[in-house]
């Protein structure tokens, strides 16, 4: 009878132990499900997508205009390409004194469109820089082909020219009009010694985007 006491006592024991350590794994199971819970890794955001992208597109002979091209370029994030002539310019060519020189009768002949030596492709940008040099008191007549050529139409165009002493004058006009469309914002001249902060307020200041 003892025995049988003893016996029955010891699967009682036995029982609340199993008990015992199943709540006490219950207890540890939830306290780590709860660490982990508020241990969570943030989730990252997505990154903004620029929803616009520039080209900046530049005709230079001094090399003048292709500096601040290429500064509106950095500013912008954009992808600097130069217009080049299929017949390159020499120094005679481009003589002002010379009243024969090529530049001269191409400016003063509303037919001339000289060849650019390869097609440049605009289809992937929404902002189109244009920067030439005054010539006579105008765009150079390359400008106009490469106007005429491209299709501008649906993108935001933004002349700037380099010269001496001239001012943009009417070649952004001139430009526009004899474009197939696009949104064409007022041209900027700069001077050969336009510093980086001038060029950077222009181009802040035309509120194109946070790249800007």
């Amino acid at each position: 009878m003892r025995q049988d006491c003893s016996d029955t006592m010891s699967r009682i024991a036995a029982a609340v132990g199993l008990v015992a350590l199943a709540a006490v794994l219950a207890i540890a199971v939830a306290v780590v499900m709860s660490d982990s819970g508020s241990h969570q890794e943030p989730q990252q955001k997505d990154e903004p997508v620029q929803t616009w992208k520039a080209a900046v597109v530049c005709f230079s002979e001094t090399g003048n205009t292709e500096r601040i091209a290429r500064e509106i370029a950095g500013i912008v994030g954009g992808d600097f390409v130069k217009i080049l002539p299929e017949v390159p310019y020499t120094a005679a060519d481009r003589d002002y004194s010379d009243s024969g020189c090529r530049a001269r009768l191409e400016q003063n002949d509303p037919a001339a469109r000289p060849a650019i030596a390869s097609d440049i492709d605009l289809s992937g940008y929404s902002t189109v820089f244009l920067g030439y040099p005054i010539w006579f008191g105008d765009s150079p007549k390359i400008m106009w082909t490469f106007v005429e050529t491209h299709r501008l139409e649906g993108k935001t165009v933004v002349p700037f020219c380099t010269s001496g002493s001239s001012g943009v004058g009417s070649s952004d006009d001139h430009l526009e009009a004899v474009s197939d469309g696009g949104t064409w914002l007022d041209g900027k001249r700069f001077s050969s010694s336009a510093s980086s902060s001038e060029i950077r307020s222009w181009v802040s200041g035309l509120g194109l985007g946070a790249a800007a």
